[in-house]
């Protein structure tokens, strides 16, 4: 199917006031959730500043890495965008009387919130390739690259005369670097072990990797480790001595976070990884990636219910907006509350797509199903 055939499909399709609605509803969604999930990244990102700081990355490496986690906050504020669009677009259509029009012309309620279920529909659609596919694996490579970052690459950003904290355990300090990557006057603070915490000197050295962990080998210098039982300083001289500058605690091993799991991996958590206490854990996010995306759909039927349902006034009416926002805001309490309980009590899990999908069939009903009962009686009496 090609582009011009797939316009003409949707033309005799759509009607020319679907489009147009649904239009100003895509791009409000477009508009807002990016604008929000930028302040959200931009707020987060402040986080992982200490890097460029402390560890000398440059602007690039920054951006690269945290750019990583804005898939994930799109999944999280798709369905309150969804809300506010569907909400604010109807609210001012109404205000502007052009909902007023369309009803005089004969559309019916299905009619005027066809184009916001179809927004409603594409959200939830981008949700679930979000939650299921794209998060995970930007998660993971965000993840990942971290653990690079904090545990290797930092080895090779040392700076000529600067106190370079390679991990929170280790503190590098080179004079000097040759063109061809000899390192001159090198002083190491490794704090890795407690209790033994030692201080290294070398007239030079170079770095290289061995088993995919960074080292330096020193040249010419000495280890000197303060005894704490006798206080004496206690001296090793070297000719030569590699040294691991990666961080040893345990704290810092690479594990998996739920987070970038599979959906399999969470509903059926592998008992040699996932320890018994943790397995509620492991499945209400499993769950919550599948019902997630659908409050898109129950959060556009709120706003639709507010707007759509009631009589028309002039002076236009804060009430029904007002209490869809607080609608809103209790179902994602009650969400993160059930979320919560079913992490500790299992048997609570089916009830987390219970709380995503039925407000929006109960919004559909009270929005659909008057008008249906109501063109029924109407087909039975001309029958008659």
């Amino acid at each position: 199917m090609t582009v011009r055939s797939l316009q003409s499909w949707l033309k005799s399709r759509f009607l020319t006031l679907d489009r147009y609605v649904f239009h100003q509803l895509l791009v409000a969604l477009l508009a807002t959730t990016g604008g929000l999930a930028a302040l959200i990244w931009l707020m987060q990102s402040l986080r992982f500043v200490s890097l460029v700081v402390d560890r000398g990355l440059s602007l690039r490496v920054f951006i690269e890495l945290t750019s990583l986690l804005i898939p994930s906050f799109v999944a999280v504020v798709l369905p309150i965008t969804t809300f506010v669009v569907s909400l604010f677009v109807y609210q001012r259509l109404a205000g502007d009387r052009e909902l007023t029009v369309m009803q005089a012309a004969g559309l019916s309620q299905f009619a005027l919130a066809r184009a916001g279920l179809g927004c409603a529909l594409m959200a939830t659609l981008m949700g679930f390739l979000l939650n299921l596919w794209i998060v995970p694996t930007s998660y993971h490579a965000f993840r990942q690259y971290e653990f690079d970052i904090r545990n290797k690459m930092a080895a090779f950003m040392l700076q000529e005369g600067v106190f370079t904290k390679v991990s929170d355990a280790m503190t590098v300090y080179i004079r000097s670097r040759s063109h061809d990557g000899t390192l001159h006057g090198i002083m190491v603070e490794d704090d890795r072990q407690p209790g033994n915490q030692a201080t290294i000197l070398a007239n030079h050295g170079s770095m290289m990797i061995v088993n995919d962990t960074p080292r330096v080998i020193l040249y010419d210098g000495s280890r000197q480790v303060i005894d704490h039982k006798t206080g004496r300083l206690n001296m090793l001289v070297f000719k030569q001595d590699s040294m691991d500058l990666s961080s040893a605690h345990q704290e810092d091993a690479r594990f998996r976070d739920a987070a970038e799991m599979s959906l399999g991996e969470l509903l059926h958590p592998d008992p040699q990884q996932v320890s018994e206490r943790d397995t509620g854990k492991f499945k209400v996010e499993g769950w919550r990636r599948l019902t997630s995306p659908l409050t898109c759909f129950s959060f556009a039927m709120v706003g639709l219910v507010a707007v759509l349902r009631g009589a028309f006034s002039r002076y236009g009416n804060i009430k029904r907006p007002l209490a869809a926002v607080l609608t809103v805001v209790g179902l994602l309490a009650t969400n993160l509350l059930l979320q919560n309980l079913a992490s500790r009590n299992m048997a609570l899990i089916p009830l987390i797509p219970l709380v995503a999908l039925l407000p929006g069939l109960i919004c559909a009903g009270i929005l659909f199903i008057p008008e249906m009962l109501a063109d029924r009686a109407a087909a039975r009496l001309t029958q008659n």
